[in-house]
């Protein structure tokens, strides 16, 4: 199985959900991002964790099983945070990244583990599900020169656009590769 690291990206401001929704509250009482690196762990032997640069990882409820990174410039956007994640992590042995988001913790780990066995380090990996791509997104080696330079809000699409033809879909029965937390209400569709 090739070797996949993953990378929480969780050092965004989350201005949508009016608070810092890393730790709003799950309806089984986990704080949000908590539940996030709890699902990662199951999947990952490496979990990396993007924060910003004063967050305070034992507040976050973060397990200590999980690797720190730090964004001092989060606040440029998500492009800018995930560059600096896959710098961090450019000389790790691996074949591929796992980009996840702090704010989607019912991806289930068979998910996860369906999408790692297609990573390569030629390739570019995400789910679909009832038509629409999901998260996480996993990105063999070959692409981590141009993650590190991403800027801005946009993240990777513009690079997943571009390198179509790398690209590997798996189709699951999950959707919880969409669900994400954006808003307060989010929390309570358990």
């Amino acid at each position: 199985m090739p070797r996949v690291v993953a990378l929480l990206l969780a050092a965004g401001r989350g201005r949508r959900f009016g608070s810092d929704k890393r730790l709003a509250r799950l309806p089984d009482g986990r704080g949000l991002l908590a539940a996030s690196a709890e699902r990662a762990l199951q999947v990952f032997a490496e979990v990396h964790v993007l924060l910003r640069d004063k967050d305070d990882a034992q507040a976050l409820g973060l397990p200590d099983a999980c690797r720190i990174i730090r964004c001092p410039d989060a606040d440029q956007g998500m492009g800018h945070s995930l560059a600096a994640g896959v710098r961090a992590l450019a000389g790790c042995e691996a074949d591929a990244i796992a980009v996840l988001l702090g704010d989607m913790p019912w991806v289930a780990a068979d998910s996860l583990w369906q999408l790692c066995q297609q990573a390569a380090a030629e390739r570019i990996v995400y789910p679909l599900h009832d038509g629409q791509r999901g998260h996480p997104v996993l990105f063999g080696r070959a692409f981590w020169p141009a993650l590190q330079t991403l800027t801005g809000d946009e993240g990777a699409r513009a690079l997943l656009q571009a390198q179509a033809a790398a690209c590997q879909v798996v189709a699951l029965a999950d959707p919880g590769v969409l669900r994400d937390v954006d808003r307060p209400q989010a929390l309570l569709n358990d």
